[in-house]
Order: structure tokens, then sequence, then C-alpha cells
């Protein structure tokens, strides 16, 4: 399974993920699940550096991938893209719960 945590300040300022697992609905290769989420995640991180001008702190090995907002950042379209990865999370786990789960953890 794929577990993934969102680390949320206030309201909704999303400063980070981790995201560690497989999903372990195919093999390798042709497990929809993870690709999805890896589209996902891999996304966001190139976006963010891309579109919205902001470098994360990432760590990522097989399986894993974590990236964190610069402590400054108050970035609105770095929130608009974290928002959006984070739907697209919500809705592949909701099609597959025994697959990825998503935890929301509070920061300061």
């Amino acid at each position: 399974m794929i577990r993934c945590f969102l680390y949320v300040r206030g309201k909704d300022d999303i400063r980070g993920f981790l995201c560690a697992g497989h999903a372990g609905y195919a093999e390798e290769g042709y497990d929809i699940v993870c690709a999805a989420a890896s589209a996902l995640t891999q996304g966001c991180v190139n976006a963010l550096e891309n579109f919205a001008g902001v470098v994360p702190r990432v760590r990522m090995n097989d399986g894993f991938l974590a990236a964190y907002l610069p402590q400054d950042c108050q970035n609105h379209d770095a929130q608009v893209l974290l928002h959006g990865m984070l739907q697209g999370l919500r809705d592949i786990q909701a099609q597959y719960p025994n697959n990825i789960r998503l935890q929301v953890q509070p920061v300061e």
C-alpha cells in the first residue's frame, strides 16, 4: 500500500508531503495505482520548481518521495499545485482504497 502524508499548517496551507510504499495493485511496471500516484507527486515537484519558482527540499528513493516547501514560502501558485496534487490523490484513494491511503498531518 502507498501511504501519503500531507503536512498542513492551519486550515489549508500545505507545507509538504511524503509518499512511501508500493500499491500492490499489479506487478511492477503494470501497476496503474503506483503510476498515477508517482505521476501526480513527481509532476507536482517539477511544477513547483518550473512554474511556481519554488525549490522544495526533496528526498527520493525507490517507492519513496518527500518534498517540503522552504520554511518562509508563501507562494500562492505553490499552494494551488499542492492542492491539485492532493485532490488527484484523493480521487485515486476513492477508486482504490486498498492500495493508497492519505493522511493529513497538522504542523506548526
